[in-house]
């Protein structure tokens, strides 16, 4: 018997980072809905009163930047003054140019060249059969707690609330298989004047016991605000970077990551849209009970459309040969960047939906990937190959 323990952690929709994230998407989505056809690399900074707004952008589109940044953090809840950051009062800085055409060149089709890569890389997808969204189940219940974080506030069930929180769930594991949660951290963003007894009483009630009860034991240890006092958060307590928080994006550290950014890229970056494909591939293999587990390694060259390899990993949990699952993947599921792009129906304004809270595992209708659609076709081609 294998005894091992697993953490993974996520973040709210009001951490800097994630502040960054919404915003540079939120943006990507204005585009999109007025050009399908922008071309967008979009990065946030965010500190104490500033948000500044940087990239590359090709469109016959236009957007109102300092709108679109007031907007985000109004909806994301940063309109006190004592926050840090207030939407109406700070300042907004842009510093945008064009797409380099060498770039473009290799990326934009005519009847000589068929849509290519925007740029090389290696970009993963995993699924997992823990959970019923087939996600790993600590980053499964990190995502959870972050979203009643929230939720608790928006409804004033907890008025004492901020928009900034970190959550951390350990999960305990025998022979791969999860079977308790031993640790949850939770740091929240508070009004100074609530206690901090009263902090984590309300915690645990409102928050971790709605959202992971069924696997908490009389054994579980819990860390709420740890330090006694969390009352400045926001970007007043840290500054904020698109892109920098990559595996609460993922399968919080479970299964590996290429190292690309999501947030503020349109679907022509194959560190976005291939990702997306990575992880609809595993899902649909494992949602055809072909493995268990699964891991699938997307690559490619700037300017070419067909993929440099892919490599499908099952942790030794297949029922089928991983070398015909990787046929199978070429065969079944559409691979090139135009395609993948079609089939996804990626370019819609779907993207800051997904800046926070995870870009997998969620069964909303905008999230495509996450279907399992493939399922008879992977089945198909195992029962003709028998």
């Amino acid at each position: 018997m294998r005894k091992y323990y697993f953490t993974s952690e996520a973040v709210t929709e009001g951490h800097p980072d994630k502040i960054c994230d919404q915003v540079s998407d939120a943006i990507l989505d204005d585009l999109l809905s007025k050009d399908p056809d922008s071309r967008v690399a979009c990065e946030t900074m965010t500190t104490t009163g500033l948000v500044m707004v940087v990239g590359e952008i090709t469109t016959k589109a236009y957007v109102d930047i300092p709108k679109v940044v007031r907007d985000t953090l109004k909806e994301i809840g940063y309109t006190n003054p004592d926050f840090g950051l207030d939407a109406r009062a700070c300042a907004v800085i842009t510093s945008i140019h064009e797409q380099s055409e060498n770039i473009a060149l290799g990326v934009n089709e005519t009847a000589e060249h068929e849509q290519g890569a925007g740029d090389q890389g290696l970009m993963f997808g995993y699924a997992c059969d823990e959970t019923p969204e087939l996600m790993p189940l600590p980053i499964s219940m990190a995502n959870k707690i972050c979203m009643r974080l929230a939720e608790v506030r928006k409804k004033g069930i907890l008025s004492w609330v901020r928009p900034d929180g970190k959550s951390q769930v350990t999960v305990e594991y025998i022979d791969d298989r999860p079977k308790r949660i031993t640790e949850i951290v939770v740091a929240v963003h508070h009004n100074p004047e609530i206690p901090h007894d009263q902090i984590v009483k309300d915690i645990k009630k409102h928050v971790i016991m709605p959202v992971c009860g069924e696997y908490i034991t009389p054994e579980t240890r819990f860390f709420i605000n740890a330090t006694g006092i969390f009352a400045v958060g926001g970007p007043e307590a840290d500054s904020g970077v698109t892109g920098r928080k990559i595996i609460c994006d993922t399968y919080g550290g479970m299964g590996r990551h290429g190292g690309g950014a999501f947030s503020g890229k349109d679907p022509s970056k194959v560190d976005r849209s291939a990702s997306y494909m990575a992880r609809y591939v595993a899902k649909n293999i494992v949602a055809a009970k072909l493995a268990r587990r699964c891991e699938v390694q997307l690559s490619y060259s700037i300017g070419v459309a067909d993929p440099i390899s892919v490599f499908v990993n099952t942790f030794g949990t297949s029922t089928v040969p991983e070398e015909e699952l990787e046929k199978a993947v070429r065969q079944v599921f559409p691979l090139k960047p135009a395609a993948i792009i079609k089939h996804l129906q990626l370019k819609r304004p779907i993207y800051k939906k997904t800046a926070a809270y995870g870009h997998f595992g969620r069964e909303d209708e905008e999230f495509s990937w996450e279907k399992t659609d493939k399922v008879t076709d992977l089945l198909h081609y195992f029962e003709a190959k028998e």
